[in-house]
């Protein structure tokens, strides 16, 4: 496809050490989301090249390969090109894969986000300004919930944000896990540790993306986080359903008991303990807040239980396919 020259460039960084990133994105029935996510990339692309030069893969994991009409749409301000895979496969962790080989032949870094998200203008900006300072093997950012300006009261007033995001921490401190809806890491650690990839049998079930990261960080990469790495995942109408909500919960504290019981973090008897006691503290939080004079989040609370009931039946081998 043809190629940007970068002439507009405003880069505030210079590349002393990272001089090419490919950025991957797995797609699944979201093209018009995929179309903006890729004009946010390429904003940010600006930013940097051609000091730094950009490539995108966009990896179509629909078995009709349906997003390819969104790349064929671009002419591609990517100095790297813009460029398409096809998984079709239909599981997270196929796809993530098929990014991770593709990505890690066009460029020395592997940037990952997904495709139902934008990122700020400044995102390489900052992901390049943490790995210059700390000298990381690879960085994340944090990934914010947006949801329209004319969703239900409820899921703004009480606290369902907070219970997907992660909290943010400090710019360039170390970190156990990243983001791969928001991070980037060397080509070299994934050519090297060919064995650290994404386990197709978690694809469908969720928690692909901690096992990873785990598992990366115990062979030995250096992970920081950017707070100027933003990425925003903009929710769509279907998720301001209190239905999805409990759902999503429920799966949520199933993926957590997998990402810990399959990564050795913890074992089952210890997160039935954590499980019960989430269990507890959520059905008595809503009496509790009354008590105190505080409105009583009547949904929140059932997505806590939820969330709890989803570690439990983890315990008991159940697992939570991701729809």
């Amino acid at each position: 496809m043809p190629h940007d020259s970068g002439s507009n460039t405003d880069s505030e960084v210079v590349a002393g050490v990272v001089t090419s990133i490919a950025v991957y994105v797995c797609t699944h029935k979201r093209n018009e989301p995929l179309r903006t996510m890729l004009d946010s990339l390429a904003v940010a692309a600006r930013r940097v090249q051609p000091e730094v030069e950009i490539a995108v893969v966009v990896v179509d994991d629909n078995p009709d390969g349906r997003a390819r009409v969104v790349v064929d749409e671009f002419d591609s301000p990517f100095t790297r090109g813009l460029h398409y895979r096809q998984s079709g496969a239909q599981n997270i962790s196929s796809a993530r894969n098929v990014g991770l080989e593709a990505a890690g032949r066009l460029a020395e870094w592997v940037a990952m986000t997904d495709d139902d998200q934008i990122v700020v203008e400044n995102w390489f900006v900052s992901l390049l300004d943490v790995q210059q300072r700390t000298g990381a093997d690879a960085v994340t950012g944090p990934v914010l919930l947006r949801y329209r300006e004319d969703a239900p009261d409820w899921i703004t007033d009480q606290p369902f944000v907070e219970i997907l995001e992660a909290e943010m921490k400090p710019d360039a401190v170390q970190v156990p896990v990243c983001s791969t809806g928001n991070s980037m890491l060397r080509s070299s650690f994934l050519a090297d540790n060919p064995e650290i990839r994404f386990r197709p049998d978690l694809g469908v079930v969720g928690g692909e993306d901690m096992v990873f990261y785990r598992a990366a960080v115990a062979a030995g990469l250096d992970a920081r986080y950017s707070a100027g790495a933003l990425s925003y995942g903009l929710q769509p109408p279907e998720r301001e359903s209190y239905r999805y909500q409990i759902r999503s919960s429920y799966w949520m504290g199933n993926t957590e008991f997998l990402t810990n019981y399959e990564s050795g973090e913890a074992g089952r008897f210890r997160l039935a303990l954590r499980g019960g006691r989430r269990l507890v503290e959520a059905t008595i939080r809503p009496f509790a807040r009354r008590v105190r004079g505080l409105e009583p989040q009547w949904r929140f609370s059932g997505a806590l239980v939820a969330r709890s009931l989803g570690i439990l039946v983890g315990v008991f081998g159940i697992k939570v396919a991701h729809r």
